[in-house]
């Protein structure tokens, strides 16, 4: 087993989300990615890395990192939103490949700013929804890229109800991320042993069940839950990693682990970001080795 490892932005604290705490210049981020010995890194939020793919391509570059492609929420459920929507991931599509990338990592989103609980689309929703992954897939083969659809929670695919819609009504591949499998109410050991063939993409999380248990009840906001430590460095949480990555082996499954640790951060973090990056490698590499 000689699993590809890549890093993501979000455990520097990196986010989309308008007011998400402290966030780092790419520099940095790239540059203590690089020194944990990672060779590889997810694009991050759009307008992350630069917007002309030479610049991102000189960045990355020159930090000894590939790029593996990136995250991209998209509302697909709505016919009217569908032409700005696919507008934006014309634009991002275009730089992940010209970096280098072959990876576009989709999020249903809600339309909404965050991701806190989503109402659930109804029957006409949901069409429209395929519809639009369709199309999203045309410009990924496009742009010789490998679309995969990423349930996440506060997204309208998020609980294991809608996963299995998913996996159910389309043939895309899937991004399993153990941390949002669990935050929307699922098992992620019992979602990759049951969907493995499906899965061409991972990022692996570790998570404080109890937490977790209580966002998705409703009893506690995901915001409040992920400053308060709902995502843990691998091996600190309640996420079988083990079973997870044996599962995915055993199936063949030859991409990317990427680690993710989603945290929000309220100032300067010094070097704590990085060094829990540091425990999610070491942590990986161990449970590689036995």
């Amino acid at each position: 087993m000689k699993p590809r490892v890549a890093g993501a932005p979000i455990s520097w604290g990196v986010c989309e989300v308008p007011d998400w705490g402290y966030q780092m210049e790419a520099e940095r981020v790239l540059s203590e990615a690089a020194n944990l010995g990672l060779t590889a890194v997810e694009a991050g939020p759009d307008g992350f890395l630069p917007s002309e793919p030479e610049e991102t391509a000189r960045l990355l570059s020159g930090h000894g990192l590939e790029l593996v492609g990136g995250f991209v929420p998209v509302v697909l459920h709505d016919r009217e939103a569908r032409e700005s929507e696919l507008a934006s991931v014309e634009r991002q599509a275009g730089l992940f490949a010209s970096a280098g990338a072959g990876v576009l990592v989709l999020a249903a989103a809600t339309g909404e700013e965050g991701y806190e609980a989503s109402a659930g689309l109804d029957g006409g929703e949901w069409d429209e929804l395929f519809a639009t992954l369709a199309m999203v897939e045309e410009i990924g083969a496009w742009h010789g890229l490998n679309v995969v659809l990423h349930p996440h929670y506060g997204t309208e695919i998020e609980t294991p109800e809608q996963v299995l819609r998913f996996l159910d009504s389309c043939e895309m591949g899937l991004c399993l991320d153990t941390g949002h499998s669990m935050v929307g109410g699922g098992d992620p050991v019992a979602l990759t042993e049951s969907a493995a063939v499906r899965i061409e993409h991972v990022h692996l999380k570790d998570v404080d069940n109890d937490l977790a248990r209580r966002v998705a009840s409703g009893s506690l906001d995901y915001e409040e839950a992920v400053s308060g430590g709902l995502f843990k460095p691998l091996g600190g949480g309640d996420v079988d990693v083990g079973r997870v990555l044996g599962a995915l082996e055993n199936a063949g499954y030859d991409g990317w682990y990427v680690l993710e640790q989603d945290i929000m951060l309220g100032g300067e973090p010094g070097d704590g970001a990085a060094n829990e990056v540091g425990e999610s490698l070491a942590y990986l590499k161990g449970v590689i080795e036995s």
